[in-house]
């Protein structure tokens, strides 16, 4: 094993797709000489030459474009959004090209196109580039959303993103890129998608939780252990696909569920998780379930009231306990 950063997990698992597949292709805004904005993919341009790695004008829709049209001609392309916030001004290609050409084409056509972009709040970037919106993609059939939340599922998530077929959007957290954490030092570690991780075993209360709020929901469980509240936290992984079946099993054994997210609340992912409980285990459930989301739609940019939009530790543990009372 060897201890590694987010940020470096990312560019590792560009490098070994690349050196194993010359198909692979990666391009975006500064990603190349510059070693991308978050300095996220140093080296790759060095290394592989401009035919491989292609910085590109401001243009999302032209990126997105250009990872389409090589993608349905037989390359692996991987393209970047510098904030996923921008993946807006690309929502036509994406859904409506992108995320349909196989099943139109009756599977003709493959589009083996994984979108990276970075998302998410804590950094001070703002309104227009600091949202979570994975849930605008949870919503076109045809597409895979990937949500990693360590270095080690970066580095298999985004390895299994580039070999799978369809699109896949992977979303990154961007205040995540300094997050250490240790990672198999060879090259054959792969993710699959579609796969929970238990991050932490409870019987009390189920708590699924993605990205930065997994660290969130571990310090919540940990605390309410001192208060003899065993909780199990649960990290999806990836939300299309969705693994359901992890989860309903772990509230089936702890008969509460609370959801976790740093989006806001309407449309999110946690009501999807909900419903599905609902459907599917309410007998098993000793009452209402809990979600924790972001208190507004809109971040500020000053640092201190953002702070208060994000769910933080000591909300997760009101949920809890709140699911606890008979």
């Amino acid at each position: 094993m060897a201890e590694i950063t987010y940020r470096e997990a990312v560019v590792r698992a560009l490098d070994e797709e690349m050196a194993r597949d010359e198909d692979v292709i990666f391009f975006g805004e500064d990603v190349g000489r510059a070693g991308g904005v978050f300095k996220v993919t140093p080296g790759l341009w060095e290394k592989y030459g401009n035919d491989r790695v292609r910085d590109t004008p401001i243009s999302e829709n032209a990126i997105v474009g250009a990872g389409i049209g090589a993608a349905i001609t037989g390359m692996r392309p991987v393209i970047e959004l510098m904030f996923a916030d921008f993946a807006a001004v690309t929502l036509d290609q994406v859904i409506n090209q992108a995320a349909k050409m196989r099943y139109m084409s009756g599977g003709q056509i493959k589009v083996p196109l994984t979108i990276r972009a970075a998302q998410g709040g804590g950094a001070g970037f703002g309104s227009q580039h600091s949202q979570c919106v994975e849930a605008w993609f949870m919503h076109a059939p045809g597409l895979k959303v990937v949500v990693p939340s360590t270095p080690a599922d970066v580095l298999g998530l985004l390895k299994s993103s580039i070999r799978d077929d369809n699109p896949v959007v992977f979303l990154e957290h961007k205040s995540q890129y300094t997050d250490r954490g240790e990672v198999p030092d060879h090259s054959d570690h792969l993710v699959p998608l579609g796969v929970a991780n238990v991050v932490r075993e409870g019987t009390d209360v189920t708590i699924v939780a993605i990205q930065n709020m997994v660290k969130v929901a571990k310090a919540a469980a940990e605390a309410l252990a001192n208060e003899g509240i065993s909780c199990e936290v649960i990290d999806p992984r990836t939300l299309v696909p969705l693994d359901l079946e992890t989860i309903i099993n772990s509230v089936k054994k702890t008969g509460r569920l609370v959801t976790v997210e740093e989006a806001v609340r309407a449309g999110a992912w946690g009501g999807e998780v909900a419903t599905q409980v609902t459907e599917n285990a309410i007998w098993s459930l000793e009452g209402p379930v809990v979600r924790v989301t972001m208190d507004a739609g809109i971040i500020p940019f000053n640092g201190m009231l953002e702070a208060t939009l994000i769910p933080n530790k000591d909300r997760v543990m009101a949920a809890v306990r709140q699911v606890m009372e008979p």
